[in-house]
């Protein structure tokens, strides 16, 4: 995703007071954990959504809710013509993964 030059304590601001039934929505369509980070060089934000094997990941775009924060977002980043933010899959390039120590 990209922010808008200038307006990462706002977008900063409105995730600090994000709607709890949003949260509510996010967390009944299956999601664990959910990151956002700006890379404050080029504005470009980079998510990281961890969720339950068994999720209504899909149909969150559908939801009030969902479309609600997209119109309360679209003001401060790139957004296409029905809100949904503009987002670019990023290629894997590289993995590690590590057992816990001791085993």
């Amino acid at each position: 995703m990209s922010l808008d030059p200038g307006r990462a304590e706002e977008y900063r601001r409105r995730h600090d007071a994000i709607w709890p039934e949003l949260v509510d929505a996010l967390r009944a369509a299956g999601v664990e954990d959910y990151r956002i980070f700006l890379d404050p060089g080029t504005n470009a934000l980079f998510a990281v959504l961890s969720h339950r094997q068994e999720h209504a990941l899909d149909a969150l775009p559908d939801l009030p809710v969902m479309r609600r924060w997209w119109r309360h977002m679209r003001d401060i980043m790139a957004c296409h013509a029905d809100g949904s933010p503009v987002c670019v899959d990023l290629q894997p390039m590289f993995t590690l993964t590590c057992a816990p120590a001791g085993e």
